[in-house]
C-alpha cells in the first residue's frame, strides 16, 4: 500500500527565533513588517531579548496603534496554539519586568538573562546588553536624554529619506550613521568586548547574543562567538537558529522570500492531493 506524502507545513521552521528591540509603543516601531513575518514563522523557542515595549517612550507619548497589539496578540498565540517555548529578557526600555523576574507562566518566562542551547550542543548566553553599557549603568538621566535625541534623529531621517526618494536615490540611515558613532565610542570607553568575553567565559558559553546596540553583527570576539540580533526600527533584522544547529543573522527580506516560497509549495502540494485522479 503506496504511503501518501506528508503534507508541507505553510510555515517556515526554525528551532530558535531571537528577536530584540521592538520598541513597540513608539512612531517608528515596525509593527506591520514584523507582523508579517511572525504570521509566516513556527518555532520551538522564541528569544524575546530585550526592549520589545518601549515604556520610555509610552511615559512621553502613547504612539501604540493596532499593529502594536497583534503583534502581542501574535506573540502570545505563538505560545498558546503552537507550543512555542517564549522566553522574554528584561532590557533597557521594558526594565518594568525587573519586578516580576524570574517567574514563569506556563511556556512564558521572563528573565534576566538565558543560556540557549543550540541543538549542536554550542551554548549562547542571551542578555540584552544595556548592563555593558557604562552610560546606562552609570548615568541613566544620559541615557533618557540620549533616547529622546535618537527619537528626534528618527524624524529627521524620515524627512530627509523623502527628499532622498524624490532625487531617485536609496535609503540611508542618517540615524544609524550618527547613532553608530555615538555607540562605538561608548563600548570602547566601557571595554565592551572584553566584558562580554568574561561573562560568556563566567557562565560556561561559548557564544552571546545581545540587543541593545540597533546593529545586527555575527563575528569573533577571541573565542567568544558575538551576535546581535539589531532591532525593528531600521535593520529589520533578527537570529535565527535551523533545525541542525546553525545560527546566523538574517534580515526581513530573506525571511519574507522564504515565507513566500514555503507557501507556494504548500498550495501547490494541497492543490495536487486534492485535485481529482483520473482513471
Amino acid at each position: 500500500m503506496q504511503e501518501s506524502p506528508r503534507l508541507l507545513s505553510p510555515k517556515i521552521q526554525f528551532r530558535t527565533l531571537i528577536l530584540s528591540d521592538l520598541h513597540l509603543g513608539t512612531k517608528d516601531a515596525k509593527a506591520r513588517e514584523l507582523l508579517d513575518v511572525l504570521r509566516g514563522v513556527r518555532c520551538e523557542k522564541l528569544i524575546l531579548n530585550g526592549d520589545i515595549i518601549d515604556l520610555w517612550s509610552l511615559q512621553r507619548k502613547n504612539h501604540w496603534g493596532p499593529a502594536h497589539t497583534a503583534v502581542v496578540r501574535r506573540l502570545l498565540k505563538m505560545a498558546e496554539k503552537d507550543a512555542t517555548r517564549v522566553v522574554y529578557l528584561r532590557g533597557n526600555h521594558d526594565d518594568f519586568i525587573r519586578r516580576l523576574i524570574p517567574i514563569s507562566l506556563d511556556r512564558i518566562e521572563l528573565a534576566e538573562e538565558h543560556i540557549h542551547e543550540a541543538a549542536d550542543g554550542r551554548r549562547y548566553l542571551c542578555i540584552h546588553g544595556d548592563a555593558f553599557d557604562t552610560v546606562m549603568a552609570k548615568m541613566r538621566w544620559l541615557a533618557v536624554l540620549g533616547d529622546i535625541s535618537y527619537q528626534v534623529l528618527l524624524d529627521i531621517n524620515r524627512f530627509y529619506n523623502r527628499w532622498r526618494a524624490w532625487r531617485g536615490k536609496e535609503y540611508f540611515s542618517l540615524s544609524q550613521a550618527i547613532k553608530g558613532k555615538v555607540k562605538s565610542a561608548v563600548s570602547f570607553i566601557s571595554r565592551f568586548e572584553e566584558h562580554i568575553q568574561t561573562l560568556a567565559s563566567r557562565r560556561g558559553c561559548e557564544g552571546v547574543m545581545c540587543g541593545h546596540i540597533h546593529k545586527a553583527e555575527d563575528r569573533m570576539m577571541g573565542s567568544v562567538r558575538y551576535l546581535n540580533s539589531g532591532d525593528w526600527v531600521e535593520s529589520l533584522t533578527a537570529i535565527v537558529e535551523e533545525m541542525d544547529g546553525s545560527i546566523r543573522v538574517v534580515e526581513r527580506a530573506e525571511l519574507m522570500r522564504l515565507i513566500t516560497a514555503q507557501r507556494l509549495a504548500y498550495e501547490a502540494q494541497k492543490a495536487e492531493l486534492e485535485s481529482p485522479v483520473l482513471v
